[in-house]
């Protein structure tokens, strides 16, 4: 959207540029240029190619920041003309992160009277934009709303951040930003302790959702192709998988569950839905019997967290749902309540027991309702996607767009058993990935648990934190996240061996990894961390059930 810089704008910049460098006084301003400016709505320029038209490539919207980022700009694109990707990663720079729904006129201009003054602002984590919002919402928006909850916005849609009890002061936990140990800290601790307790609900319908279905065996066919790991799975099975491409990283990160022999149910993250769509399009044959359908607004999603969570799905479909009869990464069609047809999932996204449940949208409010009558005996409660963010990071769990990009691949994050290397089978980014194996990996994805950092005093790490190993730069954070559990700030991150006489790249072992001395640098602070190849919630959690279960043999002598 075109804006027209005024010219007083230019004095305080000029002035400032004059006390820097005082001879510029000298010169003969030839020509003053007064044009119109682009900005977009995450201030953040378009570029890549667009999603409807093959082969059209698009650089824009550079708020004001043109001539600083034109040379990068202008490298990358080139690449991605030239080779088909960047040699980096652009996610936030890319067209598709946008859709039709940021395209309304009325939108663009509320949001870039918005956009222009934040440019300079200073932006405090998890901020959110005020204008523009309510645009994408879940039919249960207007209920969680009355009972406290806090909304963030994601490709357009409202989504819960936590719930804020009837004795919080409202107005203070809106105004406030810091770097520091957030207001909501202890409404997320409860929602955190109620998923591992008893039983929480987390309205997760911005997910991305696609049928993908065949009248013969094509679906299968092709989805094995395009998709890491092996989809050739009993009816019923969940099975999660990357979408690669040819050098092997990501281009989404997702859950497939096949509901019959011809039919699959694809999930991806919230952002994905023009970049996955197009990205399928482009891959799919055009002359073969595919049905690809984008069933987003189809389906509510609630996430039913928590080792009570069973006894309230129980209670209301009248069938055991014991992992006897209802085995993890299991979908089935169930009643719930009244309703018909709900594609109930074992899995919760965290790592933590109980399910998800997919609700044609006319039964949302129903299923929704009998869920937290049924739940009230269970302790149940309402909770948002901060208590989920720290839950998952706890269990080292990486998300496409935050930890996985289009440069990251499985053998990176260690997730080997999720790719069919040894089944024979070709799809896209195998011959990348098996060079890879044989060659030994350059970076890894690495947990860390803070030793020396105070919560309540200390700054908080977001993400973007340099990662440092006996000393020398190794990498930095990509998300982070306070445990509950650990009672530990938990940073995950990509560790890298880089020599200490050429700064070359050098393969990365376990035993590298293993050997080292970490610290992640929070604001030119050093803190000493640990790193781990594998989550230490379950084995904490072990250990801590069984203190429980020899005091209480004790007690009982």
């Amino acid at each position: 959207m075109p804006v027209f810089c005024q010219l007083c704008w230019s004095e305080p910049l000029l002035s400032s540029l004059l006390r820097r460098m005082p001879e510029l006084e000298t010169l003969e301003i030839v020509k003053l240029v007064n044009c119109p400016e682009t900005f977009t709505p995450d201030m953040r320029c378009i570029m890549g190619e667009s999603p409807l038209v093959q082969g059209y490539f698009v650089l824009a919207g550079m708020n004001s920041a043109g001539l600083s980022f034109g040379g990068g700009a202008g490298k990358y694109l080139a690449e991605w003309m030239v080779h088909g990707y960047p040699s980096e990663s652009v996610w936030e720079l890319d067209l598709k992160r946008f859709g039709a729904l940021q395209s309304s006129r009325t939108f663009l201009r509320h949001r870039v009277m918005e956009v222009m003054p934040l440019l300079y602002d200073l932006k405090v984590p998890r901020w959110d934009f005020q204008t523009g919002r309510q645009l994408r919402t879940s039919p249960l928006y207007d209920r969680l709303d009355a009972q406290g909850a806090r909304w963030m916005e994601k490709h357009g849609f409202e989504r819960p951040k936590y719930f804020v009890p009837p004795d919080k002061d409202l107005l203070a936990l809106e105004q406030s930003k810091t770097f520091y140990k957030p207001d909501w800290f202890d409404i997320v601790e409860s929602e955190v302790k109620c998923c591992k307790e008893a039983v929480c609900v987390i309205d997760m319908s911005s997910f991305t959702k696609f049928e993908i279905t065949s009248t013969g065996d094509q679906a299968l066919e092709i989805l094995q192709y395009l998709f890491s790991n092996d989809l050739d799975v009993p009816v019923g099975h969940i099975v999660h998988t990357g979408m690669l491409n040819e050098g092997g990283g990501y281009e989404n990160d997702c859950s497939i569950a096949r509901l019959n022999k011809r039919s699959f149910f694809m999930i991806s993250p919230t952002d994905q839905q023009v970049h996955c769509w197009a990205w399928l399009k482009k891959h799919m044959p055009r002359d073969s019997d595919l049905l690809l359908e984008d069933v987003t607004w189809k389906y509510t999603a609630l996430n039913l967290i928590g080792p009570r969570a069973v006894d309230v799905l129980s209670e209301l479909s009248y069938a055991p749902m014991t992992p006897d009869h209802f085995p993890s990464l299991f979908c089935k069609e169930m009643s719930v309540g009244y309703a018909n047809g709900i594609r109930v999932m074992s899995m919760t996204h965290t790592g933590e027991p109980g399910f998800m449940l997919y609700i044609p949208i006319e039964y949302a409010l129903h299923v929704y309702n009998e869920v937290m009558s049924v739940g009230q005996k269970y302790g149940i409660r309402n909770a948002g996607y901060y208590a989920l963010r720290s839950l998952r990071i706890e269990k080292f769990f990486a998300f496409w767009g935050q930890d996985l990009n289009t440069l990251t691949t499985p053998l990176e994050c260690g997730r080997e058993s999720r790719v069919k290397l040894d089944k024979g089978m070709d799809f896209i980014g195998r011959d990348a990935l098996l060079q890879q194996r044989q060659n030994g990996v350059y970076k890894r994805l690495t947990m860390f648990i803070l030793d020396d950092h105070d919560t309540d005093l200390d700054l908080w790490p977001w993400w973007g934190e340099p990662i440092y190993r006996n000393g020398q730069y190794a990498g930095k954070t990509t998300s982070s996240a306070y445990s509950y559990t650990l009672e530990r700030h938990v940073c995950l991150g990509f560790v890298h061996n880089f020599s200490e006489d050429t700064g070359e790249e050098q393969v990365v072992t376990a035993d590298f990894i293993n050997r080292g001395e970490y610290e992640i640098d929070i604001a030119g602070h050093r803190f000493q961390a640990k790193a781990k190849l594998y989550p230490v919630t379950s084995l904490f959690t072990h250990k801590r059930r069984k203190e429980d279960v020899e005091l209480s043999d004790l007690q009982g002598k």
